[in-house]
């Protein structure tokens, strides 16, 4: 199937622009007026891109990245959409003309044919595994079994607008002492390939008896002048062996447990995963997703290696007749609240509700440990920048105090 360009009328006169893919042009006509759509123009997509400027071949050549922002729209208009009785078809016609991420629109005029196509939802948004997850996926295609896709596309939009709110949190915290860290890295280098050697020119001149810390900063200076090129070689052998490194499943796994147990970030992390966990789990528990494939699932979309591997020996104790409070505490994973709340629930039958309850406490302490965090970070830069003052003041200033004794010497 080829792709077309196509300008439309909506059943009340509004202006339609989108794409879709179809075998002709008859038969994306016939497509569009099925959606309620009346074709105005219809041509294929690599005429418009031809006429499409500059902007169009650099979004083809760099397309976006489909970003949690334009999920959590998309999630909403279908909910919206559901509930007002718009067929699918329909619906996703209409976003494919309305998205402005390119990307996205891409991929939603592929679901549409695949849905003409004769596939399901779900097998649709599955093609297109950077963009939905396989959580977003399940939880579509247990709508479409129930019945409650309206329900789960809800539920999906909020899930994800409180996901990007977590992360933009986070990253609101880290900015300010990644730039100051940053600042005073790069001041470092400054001061030691121009600063320092201008001030070893001048002590020499004189030949004053200089201390030990300036000899040290001084013997620094000469090794970073002269070897710089090998410092800069090193530090991106080093930077790219540990992208690799990382990029392995088991230094991705390690590198995933060392995040949960480091200072200040850690338990930051660890309280936004256990939120993740409990309120996906809790979705999947209260859309009817079988205990087992819950679990699957929702490991998968903890986007944390280590924390996936304990849901998974969990799922694999249940399998074996375990219960969930028994397989979870030997996870080693979750903390007492988690555990008794899980007991709780299971014991009641109330499982899905108690794990919403547990989502929404630890999002409220990952807002307050986001400002804590904030508050305690900044004591420490503020004591490793009086530090390098301290260092540059003892080092390089204090032998300028003793040049006036040195020169008179002379």
């Amino acid at each position: 199937m080829a792709l077309y360009a196509y300008k439309a009328r909506g059943s009340r006169g509004d202006a339609v622009e989108g794409t879709i893919e179809a075998t002709s042009s008859d038969a994306a006509a016939a497509r569009l007026m099925e959606g309620g759509l009346t074709p105005v123009d219809i041509v294929m997509a690599t005429e418009t891109k031809r006429a499409g400027g500059l902007n169009r071949d650099l979004s083809e050549i760099f397309p976006p990245k489909v970003g949690l922002a334009d999920l959590i729209q998309f999630s909403r208009q279908m909910h919206s959409l559901s509930r007002a009785g718009v067929p699918i078809l329909t619906a996703l016609t209409g976003l494919a003309g309305n998205t402005r991420n390119p990307t996205l629109a891409k991929a939603i005029a592929d679901i549409n044919a695949s849905l003409g196509a004769g596939r399901d939802l779900a097998s649709s948004l599955s093609q297109h595994p950077e963009i939905f997850s396989l959580f977003y996926v399940s939880l579509v295609r247990v709508g479409e079994t129930t019945g409650q896709l309206e329900e789960i596309f809800e539920q999906l939009g909020f899930y994800l607008e409180r996901e990007k709110h977590t992360k933009e949190q986070v990253k609101s915290a880290l900015r300010y002492p990644i730039f100051v860290l940053t600042a005073i890295a790069i001041a470092i280098v400054i001061i030691n390939i121009f600063v320092i050697p201008a001030f070893a020119n001048t002590f020499a001149r004189f030949g004053a008896d200089l201390p030990l810390a300036t000899r040290g900063l001084m013997g620094l200076s000469s090794f970073m002048v002269n070897h710089w090129p090998s410092l800069l070689a090193g530090l991106l052998v080093a930077f790219f062996g540990l992208r690799h490194w990382l990029r392995t499943p088991q230094g991705r796994y390690r590198w995933h447990k060392l995040q949960l147990r480091m200072p200040l970030i850690g338990p930051v992390l660890y309280q936004a995963t256990m939120a993740r966990f409990s309120h996906l789990f809790s979705m999947a528990q209260r859309s009817g997703v079988p205990l087992i494939t819950a679990l699957s699932v929702v490991a998968k979309a903890l986007d944390n290696d280590y924390a996936e591997e304990r849901i998974l020996t969990m799922r694999d104790g249940i399998e074996r007749g375990d219960s969930i409070t028994r397989t979870a505490t030997a996870s080693g994973v979750f903390d007492p609240l988690v555990l008794q709340m899980l007991a709780v629930g299971e014991e009641s039958g109330n499982l899905d509700q108690l794990l919403q309850e547990i989502a929404d406490y630890y999002n409220r302490e990952v807002d307050y440990a986001i400002t804590r965090l904030s508050a305690a970070i900044e004591p420490i830069l503020t004591i490793v920048i009086g530090l390098l003052v301290l260092v540059l003041a003892i080092g390089v200033f204090l032998p300028m105090w003793n040049l006036g004794s040195a020169v008179m010497q002379r």
